[in-house]
């Protein structure tokens, strides 16, 4: 296993947090044959959001980048709490959502945080069909969210 996700996440120097706690009635992640279909996660660490508001507006592309990637790593901690990360064959798709300002057009670059985390965790199986979406507002008024779509044995 020295070259699985979870090795390849400490190589990154990420570790899975807690798996975020539902904010409304939903679960954080549900499989349904060989899918698991994550929950829209937010960049929340210990409960709290990395950040408020929209990206181009008091939160920049590269900081929404990295909220991005954050929102990935909480999709990850929910599909390894329901089937374990070892089980993963593919990340089959990632839908990313940006609050952006009048004007920002730059959603593809914030999303690729989420899709370059994947990358390097899976390799070619972390290779995905994605939308990268501007919307006006998020929940909690949280600047980036990430729901993904992935492939399991």
């Amino acid at each position: 296993m020295s070259n699985g996700p979870h090795a390849k996440l400490a190589e990154l120097g990420l570790t899975l947090p807690e798996v975020t706690a539902p904010l409304a009635s939903y679960v954080p992640a549900v499989q349904s044959g060989q899918h698991v279909y994550v929950s829209g996660q937010l960049p929340l660490a210990e409960g709290k959001l990395l950040a408020t508001g929209k990206v181009g507006n008091g939160v920049s592309a590269e900081q929404a980048k990295d909220l991005a990637q954050r929102c990935a790593l909480n999709a990850l901690a929910a599909v390894d709490s329901l089937v374990g990360l070892e089980n993963v064959v593919k990340i089959v798709k990632l839908t990313g959502f940006v609050a952006s300002a009048p004007g920002f057009t730059g959603q593809p670059g914030v999303v690729n945080g989420a899709s370059e985390l994947f990358g390097a965790v899976f390799g070619e199986a972390g290779r995905h069909a994605r939308s990268a979406v501007g919307v006006a507002e998020l929940p909690l008024d949280a600047p980036v969210e990430v729901e993904v779509i992935v492939e399991v044995a």
